[in-house]
């Protein structure tokens, strides 16, 4: 079982982590910090569905197959797109008959560490996620009925199902375990910021030495952004948000601190990963980068961990240039072959 503590700052979007220390080149604590950075080497399953390579080849092909749209023109690739750093490059997702969707599309990178997910944290694990855009009328349109007659009457998805799972059931909860599991695979390619992690001084500039400490220091970006993959986990006001959109509020509406409250993403290959926020408004890197530094929007509900920074500009040149050692080597990507 979970320790409960984390699981209610997960819940509230409170930060529980230790205070960031102000860290400079040849302090010992630096080293200590980066430990911190060091990758799992693992990738963390659960007990109900652990992995199996006939699953996740089942999830991927699922995955990428417009079958699971009601037009047939749209698949989960669509919005995650593995050539766009498993996101569609749009201030807003768009659905089935072209119109914005409410939200930006995440990335999918090292999902399997993420607890809740969502923007707004609507969904306890990763196998509760795919029939919400699938059966979504704006989003995939399409019924659970429709989709399991479509996908039975496919002999090489009847195939695929038998080697996946006893039985060979085609239902929801088999669709959901297999496209889980693929999705658990995609795992961030390593970037120049681990190889410096691991040792090589090389592998990243000196202004992205000194972005590091300012990110866990004076601009205090890892008192969210945390860990290896650079996220808590929780959500939090950074004072962005204004509109009907409350965020995480819509789940606690007696909470006046999640009020526009959205999960804090990864920021691996963010450099890639433009425009920016749960709903695309800050275009750029540097303005999301002015955004923090400006404080947000003073309010309530705001982050007690947003505040005016009084960054310079070379500050925040270096902090770009962090930044930008988080994006990996670009990786070939084999789309699957579609049963039909």
């Amino acid at each position: 079982m979970r320790p409960l503590m984390p699981l209610l700052a997960l819940a509230l979007g409170i930060c529980c982590l230790a205070p960031m220390l102000a860290v400079h080149a040849g302090d010992p604590s630096l080293a200590t910090l980066k430990q911190s950075y060091v990758r799992p080497e693992e990738t963390p399953y659960p007990e109900d569905n652990p992995p199996s390579k006939a699953k996740a080849a089942l999830g991927k092909m699922m995955f990428f197959d417009p079958i699971l749209s009601g037009s047939g023109t749209r698949s989960c690739a669509t919005c995650h797109n593995p050539g766009l750093a498993w996101g569609d490059g749009l201030p807003r997702a768009v659905g089935e008959f072209q119109k914005p969707l409410p939200l930006r599309a995440p990335t999918l990178y090292d999902i399997a560490w993420i607890p809740v997910l969502g923007w707004d944290g609507k969904f306890p694990d990763l196998e509760s996620v795919a029939f919400s855009p699938i059966t979504g009328s704006g989003n995939m349109n399409r019924s659970e009925g429709d989709l399991i007659a479509a996908l039975a009457a496919i002999p090489g998805y009847r195939q695929a199902f038998a080697a996946a799972f006893p039985g060979g059931a085609i239902t929801r909860r088999n669709i959901e375990l297999a496209i889980a599991d693929f999705e658990r695979t995609i795992v961030a390619a390593e970037a120049p910021f681990d190889r410096w992690i691991e040792g090589d001084e090389s592998a990243i500039s000196a202004d992205a030495k000194h972005g590091f400490e300012l990110f866990n220091g004076k601009a205090g970006c890892a008192e969210c952004h945390s860990g290896w993959n650079f996220t808590d986990g929780a959500f939090y006001d950074i004072g962005s948000a204004q509109g009907a959109d409350i965020g995480r509020a819509r789940l606690f509406p007696n909470s006046v601190k999640l009020r526009y409250a959205f999960k804090v993403p990864t920021l691996r290959d963010v450099a890639r990963r433009a425009p920016y926020m749960h709903d695309g408004s800050e275009p750029s890197l540097e303005a999301v980068i002015d955004l923090y530094d400006r404080g947000g929007i003073d309010r309530p509900s705001r982050s007690e961990l947003i505040k005016p920074l009084g960054l310079t500009p070379q500050e925040k040149r270096e902090l770009l240039a962090f930044l930008k050692t988080l994006d990996g080597a670009a990786t070939d990507f084999a789309v699957p072959t579609l049963p039909r």
